[in-house]
């Protein structure tokens, strides 16, 4: 486990290349470069990069645990999300202040309400694949972006309206120029007018809170207030030990957090789900087989061998608060100590042939020290169960509505998206509507539901 010391700095060994040619490489070619400087290093390393400055960068599960475990008053956050996201962001939070809003969060994201959630992320992909064409080949990505940010936006405000159209058409623009913003250096960041990406930023964010007060006062006034059951409710009936409420300025903060952090990475690992499997007809056969008779092992394996092989968020960070001892090395106060997911999802300690795709392998839930998609200990996305639930539902719904036609193609590059990383050609497939018994949007049409509509291309 991390602890303080006074030993003297043992810090592991790392590149000598200037700052500026250390971050370019890693900003650059960072999956392919820190490959590299693993294979010549091992899996812990110094780096001098760029906004991190000095950074020990490290995938071993026995350090990945020991960082994770890590007391808050030796380790804090060193992200610059909550610059974009605001104060009241849990990504802006340290110590006792971080402990007591997760405190606050969670129960929103139980387990147990996942199952009310379950129906409207549902909804939304037959809504979305009712415009799905037979047989020709297009990007997913771009619906997994709908599907994500429609149930997101419906399990905290609980309903439609004017205001979650608008927030609709909101929030790709924010994420996309605040995912810019995060990996830029604080003085680019700045508003330097309406055309720079500070600008745009701040554009988004005024009309954002505008929307989100006007959503709070109508959510308060509501006459049925203390029975609704959307994020959005539970936060403002939520109190702190003392009683007192979150503010609503910090609400708009953790609402665009869950809003914008929560769907895009989601809809990413999908794209990639349908880029997997469609390169493993056999599997794409069992995962078939298996939602026909009402199974679900297989698709749960599925979707954490993808997480697994393509993480769409290649690390997570802490900053040393004083000097610490991190297994055999004594790293100084003020230092980024840097957790490469991908590396350590291609441990071969902990994963047999990791570069193969073998859903098989997760015979039990995996090891929370060396498969991290969602980072670890006090700072774990506090999503998770949320994301998890949307895509087992999403590829049920898939499963069963589709048959995906396998594809020879070479595997999709990575795009950088700012903070994740996609499919580069968008999780192309063509699929064809299965007929007959145990389609899903067989039920809907019957009954007459809106959701027949092709409305959702």
């Amino acid at each position: 486990m991390a602890q303080a010391t006074t030993d003297p700095v043992r810090l592991p060994p790392g590149p000598r290349a200037p700052r500026l040619v250390q971050g370019v490489r890693f900003v650059a070619s960072r999956r392919s470069s820190m490959g590299a400087l693993a294979g010549r290093y091992g899996p812990t390393f110094t780096l001098n990069l760029p906004i991190f400055g000095r950074t020990v960068l490290v995938s071993d599960p026995a350090l990945v645990k020991d960082l994770f475990t890590a007391g808050s008053d030796l380790v804090g956050r060193a992200t610059n999300l909550g610059e974009v996201l605001g104060p009241g962001s849990t990504f802006s939070l340290d110590g006792d202040e971080h402990r007591e809003r997760r405190k606050l969060l969670v129960p929103p994201f139980h387990g147990k309400r996942m199952a009310g959630y379950e129906a409207i992320v549902e909804e939304e992909v037959l809504r979305e694949v009712a415009g799905w064409p037979d047989g020709v080949e297009f990007e997913t990505l771009p619906s997994m972006m709908r599907i994500t940010l429609n149930a997101i936006l419906r399990a905290v405000f609980g309903a439609d309206g004017a205001a979650l159209d608008e927030l609709r058409e909101l929030l790709p623009k924010a994420v996309e120029v605040g995912s810019r913003l995060v990996v830029l250096p604080r003085v680019v960041r700045r508003d330097f007018g309406p055309y720079s990406p500070g600008g745009a930023m701040r554009r988004y964010r005024d009309r954002y809170d505008e929307i989100i007060g006007e959503l709070i006062t109508a959510a308060r006034d509501d006459p049925a207030f203390d029975e609704r059951a959307d994020v959005l409710s539970l936060m403002l009936r939520a109190r702190y030990d003392d009683g007192s409420a979150i503010s609503d300025r910090h609400i708009a903060d953790e609402l665009l957090t869950l809003l914008t952090a929560g769907h895009e990475t989601t809809a990413t690992t999908l794209a990639w789900l349908v880029e997997r499997v469609r390169r493993h007809p056999e599997l794409l056969d069992r995962l078939t087989a298996e939602v026909d008779a009402g199974g679900s092992e297989l698709q749960q394996a599925t979707i954490w061998e993808v997480q697994r092989v393509r993480p769409v968020i290649d690390g997570t960070s802490r900053r040393t608060l004083q000097r610490i001892r991190l297994g055999q090395w004594v790293i100084p106060e003020n230092y980024v100590v840097m957790v490469s997911i991908a590396m350590a999802h291609a441990n071969r300690d902990r994963f047999a042939d990791p570069s193969v795709f073998d859903p098989d392998r997760f015979g039990a839930a995996p090891d929370n020290y060396a498969w991290i998609p969602f980072g670890g200990g006090i700072r774990r996305c506090i999503g998770a169960a949320f994301a998890n639930m949307e895509m087992t539902v999403t590829l049920r719904t898939l499963l069963r509505e589709f048959t995906f036609a396998p594809t020879t193609e070479p595997g999709e590059r990575y795009h950088s998206r700012g903070v994740a990383n996609a499919p580069g050609a968008g999780g192309r497939a063509v699929v064809y509507r299965r007929r007959g018994e145990g389609r899903l949007s067989d039920c809907w049409e019957s009954a007459g539901s809106p959701l027949s509509r092709a409305d959702g291309g």
